[in-house]
């Protein structure tokens, strides 16, 4: 008994110390991790404003069409809490490193489908690899970042989500400037998302396992190695010999965070938000070009350069939103944007009722602001509260609750947009930032620079 606890000592000191003190290739390995959201927002947004030249093409019935839109969000579903479960069991590296390969050849298929059931398909395969990866990528960052800095990379994916849309936004612009046939244009901006994916692939390569997810599976000698590596640090606490450390099942981890009420809540208010902020960006952002054309805000391509120009809005506020943290807080930053995104909504909709179109750009982009703060930490949360061992499981199941509802808004809300008109349903979305921030102001504690016991 005493020498378990002689080791589990000395694993949670060494853990300890690496969260406390490291490292300095930390922004480099935290933004490799963030680069996999740019892959994620080319398919979630490209998808989104090619839809037109698809449905022209196949007049699919209004269901499959959803369905394409949405399959990805449902592989993202099931690859979250699978790709969690196993960066716990099997390691960080090798999902990062096998979750891009699938992409790779999942984003190319889409270019070859010959039908929309078909296309369905590929993209909710193509789910699997990227809600693994997004759960992978926050446990990495988690664990390669010192507590403080960790917490404003994690809430940087807003801001590379942005980037992502303002990229795919700018290309399809090119193509159809260019008049290219519609065909071409949606089956090369599908396909187009492997390259950034091989990009990624080829400078994550060399990355080696996290030192923390070594220690805590008994594996001393590399983690001395990785670390000796990475931070010149031997890790002298840790012995030079390897030890059988006994597999936590992936669900003792929702037991094991109601123990502390502080890591209890801030997980039960990530998860809210995770589900809050899928909710209205998948219903009210989502489809933007679709309601601007539905209201006649302008043609094709100028409906392409305003809606890239709001996500222009929404990088910056990407951007400033970690940058506050700090300063204001986790809570701090939950309660600006899930208020601001409420005034947004219930605008955009007034706007709606009265025909005042010249606002709905104006209120969308606020509402983009708003979004892109709200949305910041959803994920950082549950994820930092997490303990070592049971982290990607956790990063996972928080990732459950943003595919959810992405998965059924995007499937759904155009027939909620036909039975009830797109005024009424703006203004139904609104209840998701009501439930955002009074659950940011009654449930989530100040967790901004948390660490473990």
């Amino acid at each position: 008994m005493s020498i378990a606890m002689s080791q589990q000592s000395a694993m949670d000191g060494a853990v300890r110390h690496l969260v406390t003190h490291y490292n300095p290739k930390g922004n480099r390995v935290g933004w490799l991790m963030m680069s996999s959201i740019l892959v994620e927002a080319w398919d979630l947004y490209s998808i989104a404003f090619v839809l037109v030249f698809i449905r022209d093409q196949y007049h699919p019935d209004p269901l499959l069409l959803g369905l394409a839109a949405a399959g990805t969000q449902g592989g993202a579903l099931v690859g979250a809490l699978l790709g969690g479960w196993l960066s716990d069991k099997i390691g960080r590296r090798i999902m990062f490193l096998s979750t891009m390969i699938m992409f790779i050849v999942l984003a190319l298929l889409q270019a070859f489908v010959t039908s929309v059931g078909w296309l369905v398909v590929v993209r909710f395969l193509l789910g699997v690899p990227l809600g693994s990866d997004i759960s992978n990528g926050y446990t990495y960052i988690m664990e390669s970042m010192p507590k403080g800095k960790r917490e404003v990379m994690g809430n940087r994916w807003q801001f590379m989500f942005a980037v992502g849309e303002v990229a795919t936004l700018a290309v399809i612009a090119v193509f159809i400037a260019a008049n290219l046939d519609h065909e071409m244009i949606w089956r090369v901006t599908l396909g187009l998302g492997a390259v950034p994916a091989l990009v990624i692939l080829l400078m994550r390569h060399d990355l080696p396992e996290t030192a923390v997810w070594l220690i805590r599976h008994g594996r001393f000698r590399e983690a001395k190695a990785t670390a000796r590596k990475m931070y010149n640090d031997d890790l002298d606490m840790l012995p030079n010999e390897d030890i059988v450390v006994p597999k936590p099942r992936p669900s003792a981890f929702l037991a094991d965070i109601r123990k502390d009420p502080i890591r209890w809540r801030a997980t039960l208010y990530g998860w809210i938000a995770c589900f809050c902020q899928g909710s209205e960006f998948s219903t009210f952002a989502f489809y933007l070009p679709v309601l601007f054309v539905m209201v006649g805000v302008s043609s094709l391509l100028g409906i392409d350069l305003v809606t890239m120009a709001l996500y222009c809005v929404a990088a910056v506020a990407g951007w400033v939103g970690p940058l506050l943290t700090p300063k204001i807080g986790q809570r701090g930053i939950s309660i600006a944007g899930f208020a601001i995104v409420l005034v947004s909504l219930i605008v955009a909709a007034g706007a709606l009722y009265t025909g005042a179109t010249i606002i709905l750009p104006f209120a969308a982009a606020a509402m983009l602001w708003g979004h892109y703060w709200d949305a910041s930490n959803c994920m950082t949360i549950p994820t930092v509260v997490a303990k070592p061992e049971y982290r990607g499981t956790a990063s996972g199941f928080a990732y459950m609750f943003v595919k959810l509802p992405s998965f059924l808004a995007i499937f759904l809300f155009p027939s909620l947009f036909a039975a009830v008109g797109q005024a009424t349903a703006t203004l139904l979305v609104a209840i998701f930032p009501l439930i955002g921030l009074l659950s940011a102001i009654f449930i989530l504690p100040e967790i901004y620079g948390y660490e473990h016991d």
